[in-house]
Formats: structure tokens, sequence, C-alpha cells
């Protein structure tokens, strides 16, 4: 049996927002320092003391967003310890991610040093479990403030002239768990007061997201839409791809076939997660005015062998390209509700798309990934129907193949594919309507490995990497194309 796809290359679905290619970045493990941030006086390659190669390989991606300082880091930040000379600045405990000492060296400035370096939109969590109102309002006062005030001339004192420019502000972080295990009526009140003194200076408009539930807790974000989302301008949700359990969560890499097959089972319950959080979000919000925010998601697992368990580190393999590929696809059909998602994390944590060890620098399967879909952003989402054959494993089914179409400004069609199956390719017959018999040029780019766990080293850092992908016919308005076993490919159709 062949998949069949039907693209309406003339009917618009919505918008994708460039946002849901954000990523996330925290004080966690090795992400910030000498993932991003090594000093000035490093040996490694910088500018301003963040890393040159790590930069160059970001900018690649254009990454839209970038969400900071945490994670369950950023209820225990204190922003005013992370300013001025460094020398100055207090140390502290990471209590969360290891036990290690933060110097707070990589601070507000450096953090919007950075965002203007890879020309994204910086999105900052503010401190609502261990922090305080004013301590809030003097963050927001002290880097958008244009005016004469304690917190602008501070911010002047520590060599900014001119305000930042800030858009995205979250209101806390999963405050039903590390963020101080409150109840959700808790929080809504505690939501509404902070967010009260978030406040708009000069030209510059705060856009303000509200802790949201974590994974299927529907109660949580019942009563947030009900208590609060007059006074929110979006809602976060945090769900993470886990194969095992909390305690066991399963390998990085030597994983099972049943362990690839339920990891991308579990990759597309976020499809199920959107769809009733969205409902929920309807009943208070029909209008869409309040965005989804998914500002924490990816795959989860133990960490390497030999590493600081608090740090997180993990391997990344063609299953993690396939997790991403399927988790953007779903972010886009939901492109009515989701306004931004952040992969977790962007380097050396989790389901990061780099690696560093030292001096040496890797892209890993979702940095490729992340890549080869960047077409989408801001694109047109086509109205699309897929009819995928099943791959199937201990009598469970999946789909066997993940599509998603968009048309960008200049008119290009990109159609991203994935075929889940990690034993046999995929016949996948596309119905293109609505060309109404123009000429069409195709090219095609692929990823994929002929072994399940396969990933890229500091010793073969290019053995998961894209290519060129030309196993397609087309005649007349109908596109076929044969996918290779587990991979993700993208066509531009001009």
């Amino acid at each position: 049996m062949a998949t069949s796809i039907t693209i309406n290359t003339d009917i618009i679905e919505g918008t994708i927002n460039r946002n849901i290619y954000g990523h996330f970045s925290e004080h966690l493990g090795r992400c910030i320092y000498e993932g991003i941030w090594v000093g000035e006086d490093s040996p490694i390659p910088n500018t301003n003391g963040i890393r040159n190669d790590v930069i160059a390989a970001l900018k690649k991606l254009k990454i839209p967003v970038l969400r900071w300082p945490g994670g369950c880091f950023a209820d225990e930040y204190h922003w005013k310890d992370g300013v001025g000379p460094q020398e100055d600045r207090k140390r502290m405990i990471n209590t969360h991610w290891g036990g290690v000492v933060e110097n707070n060296h990589f601070g507000t400035h450096e953090f919007l040093m950075l965002c203007e370096m890879l020309g994204c939109e910086p999105y900052i969590s503010g401190n609502v479990g261990s922090g305080t109102v004013q301590e809030m309002s003097e963050w927001v006062e002290y880097m958008t403030f244009d005016g004469v005030s304690p917190m602008a001339e501070w911010r002047q004192k520590n060599g900014r002239e001119k305000p930042w420019s800030l858009k995205y502000f979250g209101v806390g972080n999963e405050n039903w768990g590390c963020g101080g295990n409150m109840r959700p009526e808790y929080y809504a009140d505690l939501y509404r007061q902070f967010q009260t003194y978030v406040r708009n200076y000069g030209d510059n408009k705060v856009y303000k997201i509200a802790c949201g539930p974590n994974s299927d807790d529907y109660r949580w974000m019942e009563v947030l839409m009900r208590e609060a989302h007059s006074k929110m301008d979006a809602i976060s949700l945090h769900y993470y791809t886990v194969p095992g359990k909390w305690q066991n969560k399963g390998a990085a890499t030597g994983f099972s076939e049943e362990e690839w097959f339920v990891t991308l089972e579990k990759a597309l319950y976020m499809d199920e997660l959107i769809t009733k959080h969205s409902a929920i979000m309807d009943q208070y919000d029909p209008q869409k005015r309040v965005g989804l925010i998914v500002d924490e998601w990816g795959t989860w697992y133990d960490v390497e062998p030999g590493t600081n368990p608090g740090f997180l580190y993990q391997q990344n393999t063609v299953r993690d390209a396939l997790v991403a590929g399927l988790s953007l696809h779903i972010f886009h059909n939901h492109c009515d509700r989701v306004e931004m998602a952040n992969i977790a994390q962007i380097v050396n944590v989790l389901q990061s798309v780099i690696l560093t060890e030292g001096e040496k620098m890797v892209l890993t399967p979702t940095y490729h990934v992340f890549d080869m879909y960047k077409v989408h952003q801001d694109a047109s989402m086509l109205s699309t129907n897929c009819v995928s054959e099943d791959y199937t494993s201990g009598g469970r089914n999946l789909p066997k193949v993940s599509v998603s179409a968009s048309k960008d400004a200049e008119g290009r069609m990109h159609i991203s594919l994935c075929n889940l199956d990690h034993k046999s390719g995929a016949e996948v017959h596309i119905d293109l309507r609505g060309l109404n018999g123009r000429s069409v040029r195709i090219s095609g780019t692929e990823l994929t490995s002929d072994r399940m766990e396969a990933h890229n080293t500091f010793d073969r850092p290019d053995a998961v990497k894209p290519s060129e992908f030309k196993a397609f016919s087309l005649e007349g308005s109908t596109l076929t194309a044969n996918l290779s076993p587990m991979s993700v490919t993208v066509l531009e159709l001009t």
C-alpha cells in the first residue's frame, strides 16, 4: 500500500509563525557556560565572550527567538546579581542543576547581546517562585525604560545607554512544580498581580506569557484561562518525549526497536495535548487572541554515562531528527493557536541542535532538521490531507508518513515528509491540486541513515547529514516520491 497525499496548492489554512522554530537556553550543565559563553580571555575563538562557531551555526538556522534564563533556574534567578562588573557579581549554587557554582558572568547584558548577534527576539522568563513583584518590575524597567529612573541610570552606568527592545516576557516558569509547587488558583492570582507591574515603556510593548500546564494537566489550563485570560497574551505548555519512566527514561543510543517506536508514538501525543488544551482555550477565547506557547519540548533520555546527572547531556540520533520533524508538523497544523515553540535546549542539554567539547563543536541530526525546515518560517500553510499506510510494531500502529506543506512569499512550495518506519521505505503519491498546468521544477534534500542510533560525534561529525534527494517523479499533477526508511525529506517546488 502506498501513502496518498493531497495538497491544495491554492488553499491557505494559516501562517506558520516563524517563532515555532524558537529555542531555549538555561543555566543548566554546559548550555550557557562553554556551550555559548566562554569569556573574552578564552583560547576558543569568541566575540565579547561568546563563541564564534556556535554563533555562526545558529545564525544559519535563522533562529527567530531565544528563551532564557530557564527553566527551573528562572525561579531562583535574581537578575541584579548578573549585571555590573563581572568580577563584582555574586556567586551562587545552582541548586536545581548539578549543585555547581554559578558566577553570574552571563547575565542580562550578555544575553541581550547574544540575541543581537543572532538577530533574534529575546524571550525572558521572570522569577515568580522566589522573586518579588518589585524585582520583576525593575527588571523590565532596567531593560526597556528610556527616561530618568534609578534602573535606567543603573543600566547606563553598566554600559548600555539606550534601552533594549523586549517583546516576550514569561511571568514565572513551571509554577506547578519547581517554580513553587503552586495550585492553579494561587498562581492565577499571583500572575494577575505580577503582570500588572510588567509595564510598557515608550514604544516597547511586552507580550506577556503566563505559566501554563505540564503535559495533560487540563485543570491548570481551565483555571488559568478562567481567571486570567484577559490579562495574558499567551500561555505556555510543557511536554517532553520520554520513552521510559522518569526514573529510567531510556538511553539516547543503543536503544531497541520497541523504544524507537514508543518514542515516536509519544512524540505524536503532542497533537492530542494541543487539541485538548486549545479546546479549553476556545471556551474563554473563541477569537484566539491568546497564543499557545510550547516553550519546552523535545526528547529526554538518561544522561550519557560518566557525565554529571544534573547536566542532562545526551546524544542525538536519527530518532531525534524524526521527533523534531513530527513535532514541527504538529505545530504547523495548529498554527491558528500555536504562536511559538522552544526546543529544549539549544546547546549540550537534552535535544540539542549543537554539542560542544572544549573547542570542538558538532551539529546534531536535530540541527539538520531545523536547517531543512527553516523554509517553512512565516510561510503560508497549505491545505493538506494524508492517508498513510501503517507502521506497525508489537501489535500497535502509527501513521507511517507525516507531511506538511507551505508556500513562501516568493511562491515557492515546500513539502516536508517524515517516514517513521525504521525498516522499510515509503512510496508516496502526492496530488498537487490547483497547479493548473503550470510547469514545476523540483529539488529535494534528505536526512537518513542505515542505523537507528546513527549520530554525530566529535570524531565523526558528518556521520548523519543531509544529502540530495532524487527519488521522485512528476506526471501531470501527481508527484511520486520514494522515501528512505527512517528519513526526513524536504521537497522544493518552483
